[in-house]
């Protein structure tokens, strides 16, 4: 029987400098709120702050991953992610057996399964984590390609200067595509 659960998905190098470790393409992964289930989300910094905030934990590396596309997966590659999943809730996390382990493997697996419930193969998902009234929120949302592309990335909209206090200059459009040419 196949099933669909996420897969980790790297469309450009950022995940490798904002997690550390970062998520290799290609490994199953959960949400993985679990891993901060004892740290206080305010005291959080840098590159662990970032993987509360939206990181999806891959089941290979237990590194962490921005995207994750929805994709089918076997029984048996079902079956290794759950017990590299207790193996690790066993270690890291001191679960006081194998049973409870694999309990909870099978849950946050359940989980991530139905994430993708409803989602066709390769559907991108994304998630946002975050501290509300003390209790830890999870948002999850797809990405679809925009029906018709974008094509005119010389004048993406990314900055732009405005005028203020009844200022008439003229809006700014910095030339982005060659910032870095400058000496």
């Amino acid at each position: 029987m196949t099933g669909f659960l996420p897969r980790t998905l790297r469309l450009d190098p950022s995940d490798t400098v904002i997690f550390d470790p970062a998520a290799a393409p290609g490994e199953w992964a959960v949400p993985g709120a679990f891993e901060f289930w004892d740290e206080d989300p305010a005291g959080m910094a840098g590159k662990r702050r970032q993987a509360f905030r939206g990181g999806f934990l891959g089941l290979s590396s237990f590194g962490w991953s921005t995207l994750v596309e929805v994709a089918a997966a076997a029984a048996a590659e079902r079956e290794a992610a759950v017990a590299a999943l207790a193996a690790h809730i066993r270690t890291r996390h001191g679960a006081p057996d194998d049973d409870a382990a694999q309990a909870a493997a099978l849950e946050e697996i359940g989980f991530a399964e139905s994430l993708c419930e409803g989602h066709a193969p390769g559907t991108v998902l994304a998630l946002s984590r975050s501290v509300e009234e003390g209790e830890v929120r999870e948002r999850f949302r797809t990405l679809h390609l925009r029906d018709t592309p974008h094509t005119s990335f010389n004048a993406l909209p990314v900055f732009g200067m405005v005028t203020v206090d009844g200022e008439d200059d003229p809006v700014e459009r910095p030339d982005l595509m060659n910032l870095g040419d400058r000496a």
